[in-house]
């Protein structure tokens, strides 16, 4: 059933343990986990992706590493089956921290969908097997043949970590690429395999590289005709795969994996086949994508049967297969990703849903981490409240009592920026008598999720939490505005869902409003968040509080190309409003004088909240969900269950941003002597944090961060003790950074600026950009040093919009990523990849750490050999303000 009303308090207790207590079967649903039965080590796999990645840094590295993303398939060098995703350029990012294997789709080298319009090719075309071009004349070699081997080479050639990657020669061939028809292309294939498979190995072999992996045989679904034949011949043939690969896509496919895996199994065991690593390199509909309580279904089948597999690609590169909002955002599916990723180093347990392999039914992860004595359960998929049965909590683990942290993720759309999950109850002291624990959780709706982190009873922080509420749009007061319904399972899952199943459109008259009267607990400075549908432009609505004018809210464009995307892909508007104590009725309207409509006005309404942020929105990151390399959690320190880091050890964490601007990350930890804890922020090396002898400390270092998800890994050479880190907004430090405007900036060469009329409904800062920069180092803008002339340690916010094409697709956007260049004086200092913003009038910010070794040469931005981003503003600001302080922290 679906709460209306969300987390509205500071310390907010949606459950109750209840040992031994009975529920109500009709209205709560029992997901049972037994901590002590043991399914195996934690895979991680089930959260790859197809395309997930487009360029260098898009998705930004902070998005990659949360998300502990530990395969991907992407394009093949020299492919040109789609604009970005080049397995070569994006290898960097993809294998900074927990990336393990890049798979590449070969005949993604085509352009055509199906590929070379779905007939396999002959022998037409002499390729150069250095670039990968051809001439239209035959040379006696299958001119598929060819192309295998000129992308083995590549990646044997220029990749540094070709030893890594798994080569997926064919892609769905019982689809409509080459061999749909088996009785009459059954030897074709085959052969074509054989040869496929032996020219990979020839390139390894020249490169002396020793075995090239390969996946196979790809098909669009489980054929257990075509398997079987195809193992009898590989096995027969010595070109087995090293990765059996088919694709899960559909919804009744959530009922019918786990016997397809089955049957595969049993498959191999017949023809005497040692069990094959598996992947399936696509699942889901894009009703699944960013869709915690969706995604959780998937990833618990996956990894209840140790394969890997990868979202399915329906959108645009760059994005995780839509579980990412913004160029550096998480939407809800993110942090499903991230939760997913928390129980690296775990081993799996037993679980038991109401339904086993039922659609769009309860389903659950539970995993348990002996090293730092931690459980955890992931959950969603129901309208119904849950009761977790907890059992086989080892007392020697986790002793007579626990402590219990839940927190919630909620649907937020494709592009709606998703804070850090709340705890939504929180319990000390818990008895846990023969190992057993029962907690009954109230669930939103089931498009939610939900994790439960349990280990022995430690030392908490005190910090309250940020007061919130939130209400489906369906539920304001509606005037001129229509409810439309949304069927999960309609048009066969090729829609995005809606909160709740529901959310409000045509609000396109001047007389359209939503309004909800919601009670402030104080006078302050509130957010406002609306989750919304703005259909491929930009646009605005108009805020009214208690019936007078109170600003104005901006929605940047979201995906509309076709009809599947226009106003259905979600993402969210942010505007501050201060508001007084007491019952307060905020109004959004489509008009802000009753009788003329805003630009770009007619926005689906999906959720509204309103948080308070006058006192900086602080936010814990306790150290149980620290994610920890050479380290671990000590129950014996002055902190207890806090994270012990000395030499190597690293703690990582991923803290939320809601905008831009500085913040106070706060340490709780404790020395053993003379030490320091060492903070980067975006993998720069930010702050040290000292204390000259033994002791409890709070630490304080004021950093930027910047809008969405920032990686912060902690480092203790000497020794420490930390217990927790916790972010508070600073807005009032926010005039360190120095903003400039790009119309305002020296322009050279054919920059130029562009105004833009009101009734575009942009975003553009006083409605002005910068455009025709890039395609050689002659057309930039160039920066002045007013306001920011010294050297150190800056990040660069950008704010631009990028809506280039390049090619078509049946149903891929074909999206290009634009590179900036950032120059200081003469010597580069920094670029990015700026992703797609859907409209030429829609900006977006992104940010890029710098470091200026002068103070006075200027800033020049730009690119040498394609087109940049238009630029409506830039943002100056250095990393850290002042000197990290320290004091003693009283228990």
């Amino acid at each position: 059933m679906r709460r209306t009303m969300a987390m509205a308090a500071a310390a907010a207790v949606a459950a109750t343990a209840l040992t031994g207590s009975a529920a109500n079967a009709a209205e709560t649903a029992v997901l049972a986990v037994d901590f002590g039965e043991r399914t195996g080590d934690f895979r991680g796999g089930a959260t790859g992706t197809l395309y997930g990645f487009g360029d260098e840094g898009a998705p930004t590295q902070a998005l990659v590493n949360g998300a502990h993303i530990t395969n991907t398939s992407q394009k093949a060098p020299y492919g040109t089956q789609h604009p970005s995703g080049d397995a070569i350029k994006i290898e960097d990012g993809f294998f900074a921290k927990h990336g393990q294997d890049m798979y590449v789709y070969v005949q993604d080298y085509y352009p055509d969908w199906s590929y070379n319009g779905g007939v396999r090719p002959g022998d037409d075309r002499t390729y150069d097997l250095a670039d990968g071009t051809y001439t239209e004349e035959p040379n006696g070699v299958w001119d598929y043949l060819e192309v295998v081997e000129f992308v083995a080479e590549a990646v044997a050639a220029d990749s540094s970590r070709p030893q890594d990657y798994v080569f997926i020669p064919f892609n769905e061939p019982d689809g409509g690429n080459w061999y749909p028809d088996w009785a009459g292309q059954k030897d074709q294939f085959l052969g074509d395999w054989q040869a496929s498979y032996e020219k990979i190995q020839e390139v390894w072999a020249r490169h002396g590289l020793g075995h090239a992996r390969i996946g196979g045989p790809g098909d669009t679904r489980w054929q257990p005709e075509r398997s079987a034949d195809f193992l009898a011949f590989a096995d027969g043939h010595g070109s087995l795969p090293d990765v059996f690969i088919w694709h899960e896509l559909g919804i009744d496919n959530l009922a019918g994996y786990r016997q397809n895996f089955a049957d595969y199994r049993e498959l191999e065991a017949s023809l005497g086949i040692d069990p094959l690593p598996v992947n399936i390199t696509e699942y889901g509909m894009l009703r699944d994508m960013g869709v915690p309580g969706q995604l959780v279904q998937w990833l618990a089948m996956f990894e209840d049967t140790k394969v890997d597999a990868q979202t399915a690609y329906w959108n645009y590169a760059g994005n995780l297969s839509d579980n990412t909002a913004r160029p550096n955002g998480a939407n809800a599916g993110w942090w499903m990703f991230k939760w997913y990723g928390d129980l690296a180093g775990s081993e799996t347990v037993a679980v038991t849903p109401p339904s086993p392999d039922t659609v769009d039914t309860l389903q659950g992860i539970g995993a348990i981490d002996e090293a730092n004595r931690r459980a955890t359960v992931l959950w969603g998929g129901t309208d119904e409240d849950v009761r977790l049965d907890l059992s086989g909590l080892d007392a020697a683990l986790f002793g007579g009592r626990v402590d219990v942290e839940i927190r919630e993720v909620a649907l937020t759309g494709a592009e709606g920026l998703a804070d850090t999950p709340r705890v939504v109850a929180a319990y000390d002291g818990l008895d846990v008598a023969g190992g057993g624990l029962q907690l009954e959780v109230p669930t939103y709706d089931r498009y939610a999720a939900y994790q439960a982190v349990i280990t022995p009873e430690r030392d908490r922080s005190d910090a309250a939490q940020t007061w919130t509420a939130a209400i489906e749009a369906e539920d304001m007061a509606l005037t001129d505005a229509t409810v439309y319904t949304h069927d999960p399972k309609g048009n066969g899952g090729w829609q995005f869902l809606a909160s709740g199943g529901r959310d409000v459109g045509s609000f396109n008259q001047a007389t359209s409003k939503a309004e909800w009267t919601v009670e402030v607990p104080a006078d302050g400075t509130y957010r406002l968040q609306v989750i919304g549908g703005a259909p491929g432009v930009p646009g605005r609505h108009a805020l009214f509080v208690d019936g007078e004018a109170a600003g104005t809210i901006q929605y940047a464009a979201n995906l509309g190309l076709n009809d599947t995307s226009k106003w259905q892909y979600r993402g969210s508007a942010e505007v501050l409003v201060e508001l007084e104590a007491g019952s307060r009725t905020l109004s959004i309207r489509a008009s802000d004088d009753g009788a003329t409509v805003l630009p770009n006005a007619d926005i689906t309404l999906d959720k509204v909240s309103l948080t308070s942020v006058s006192e900086g929105e602080p936010t814990v990151y306790p150290a149980s969900t620290f994610r920890l390399e050479s380290a671990a959690l000590d129950w014996d320190a002055p902190l207890r269950g806090g994270a012990r880091l000395e030499g190597e050890g690293r703690a990582d964490l991923y803290a939320t941003a809601m905008e831009t601007g500085y913040y106070d990350l706060v340490v709780d930890w404790a020395s053993i002597g003379e030490s320091s804890v060492e903070l980067s922020v975006n993998g720069t090396p930010t702050a040290t944090l000292d204390a000259d002898d033994e002791g409890t400390w709070r630490s304080t270092a004021r950093v930027h961060l910047v809008e969405g998800i920032n990686e912060v890994e902690i480092r203790s050479p000497e020794g420490a003790v930390v217990a927790s880190l916790t972010t508070v907004r600073a807005r009032e430090a926010d005039g360190a950074a120095v903003a400039i405007e790009a119309e305002d900036a020296v322009l050279h060469g054919a920059a130029a600026v562009t105004t833009l009329d009101a009734s575009t409904g942009t975003n553009a800062s006083g409605s002005a950009y910068v455009g025709w920069i890039g395609d050689g180092g002659a057309n930039a803008i160039e920066i002045p040093r007013e306001g920011f002339a010294a050297a150190g340690d800056y990040d660069l916010t950008v704010y631009y919009a990028n809506a280039e094409l390049s090619g078509d697709h049946d149903y891929n956007p074909q999206v290009v990523d634009r590179r900036l260049e950032v120059q200081e004086g003469s010597e580069q200092v920094g670029h990015a990849y700026f992703r797609y913003t859907y409209s030429w009038d829609s900006f977006l910010q992104r940010s890029l750490a710098v470091t200026l070794s002068t103070a006075d040469e200027p800033l020049r931005l730009g690119s040498a050999e394609s087109w940049a981003p238009n630029i409506d503003r830039v943002v100056v600001s250095p990393r850290l303000l002042g000197e990290p302080t320290t004091e003693p922290l009283a228990l």
